[in-house]
C-alpha cells in the first residue's frame, strides 16, 4: 500500500519555470554567454548549483559558483515577488487535501532551494499539508541522481515500495526510478521538451488523480 507522495514543487505543484527561465537568461546576459533553449531544457530539474558547476566549465567562467548561485536568486526572488498573477497548477491543490485528507503523508522534494520553497509555502498556505520539505541545494548531487528521493522517503521512514514521486521533468523521473520508486509523470505545457516515457504512468490533468488511486498502486509494479 502506498502511504508516502513526494512531490517535485516547479512545473508540479506551481509553474515557477517561466520566472526561472527569466532569472536565469538576464543572468546569462550578464555573464556574457549564451546557452540554447536545448541546453537550458538539460537543466530541468537540477538544483541550481548544478546548473552553474557545469556552466561554470563548459564556458570557463571566472565568477565562484555561489556568487553566480546568489546573483541568479535575486533576480528570481525579484520576479517571483513581482508576478501578482502566479497560481498554483491545476488541480494540484484539490489533490493535495484529498491526499491529506486521506491520511498520506506528503513530501516536498525540490532542487530549488530553501528561501524559494518557503516562499511557495507561504505564498499558497501550503505548509501545512507536508511533513518535510527537502530541498536539493544542499545535496552533493542533483536529479537524475536517486538521492533526494531516497532521502525524502527516509526522513518519514517509509520504504521506497510504499512511496509515489510526482514528477514533470526528466532528469526528475530518472531519479525516482532510480530510487526505486513508483512515478507518477505530469505532462504539461511547459514540460514538452521533457522525456516522461520511463514513468510508470503518466497524467495530463491532475484531476486524472486521487487518493484512492494512488492508494491502490501496487507495490510489486513499483518493484519490477
Amino acid at each position: 500500500m502506498i502511504r508516502t507522495v513526494i512531490f517535485d514543487m516547479d512545473g508540479v505543484i506551481v509553474d515557477t519555470e517561466p520566472v526561472h527561465r527569466y532569472a536565469y537568461f538576464r543572468h546569462f546576459a550578464e555573464l556574457g554567454i549564451t546557452v540554447s533553449n536545448e541546453e537550458f531544457a538539460q537543466f530541468t530539474g537540477a538544483s541550481t548549483k548544478n546548473v552553474y558547476q557545469q556552466l561554470k566549465d563548459r564556458y570557463e567562467l571566472p565568477y565562484p559558483v555561489e556568487e553566480m548561485v546568489l546573483a541568479k536568486r535575486a533576480q528570481f526572488n525579484q520576479a517571483f515577488d513581482e508576478q501578482p498573477d502566479l497560481e498554483l497548477l491545476p488541480g494540484v491543490r484539490e489533490l493535495i487535501e484529498d491526499l491529506h485528507a486521506h491520511g498520506l503523508q506528503l513530501v516536498l522534494a525540490s532542487s530549488a532551494s530553501r528561501s524559494t520553497i518557503d516562499r511557495v509555502m507561504r505564498r499558497f498556505a501550503l505548509g501545512t499539508y507536508f511533513t518535510h520539505l527537502v530541498s536539493g541545494e544542499n545535496l552533493a548531487r542533483s536529479k537524475p541522481d536517486p538521492s533526494i528521493f531516497v532521502h525524502a522517503a527516509s526522513l518519514v521512514g517509509s520504504p521506497v515500495h510504499e512511496c509515489v514521486v510526482i514528477e514533470d521533468s526528466t532528469n526528475g523521473v530518472a531519479a525516482a526510478k532510480a530510487a526505486g520508486i513508483y512515478c507518477i509523470g505530469y505532462r504539461s505545457e511547459h514540460s514538452a521538451l521533457q522525456d516522461l516515457s520511463s514513468a510508470d504512468r503518466v497524467v495530463d490533468h491532475f484531476a486524472e488523480l486521487s487518493a484512492p488511486t494512488i492508494v491502490s498502486i501496487e507495490p510489486l509494479a513499483v518493484e519490477r
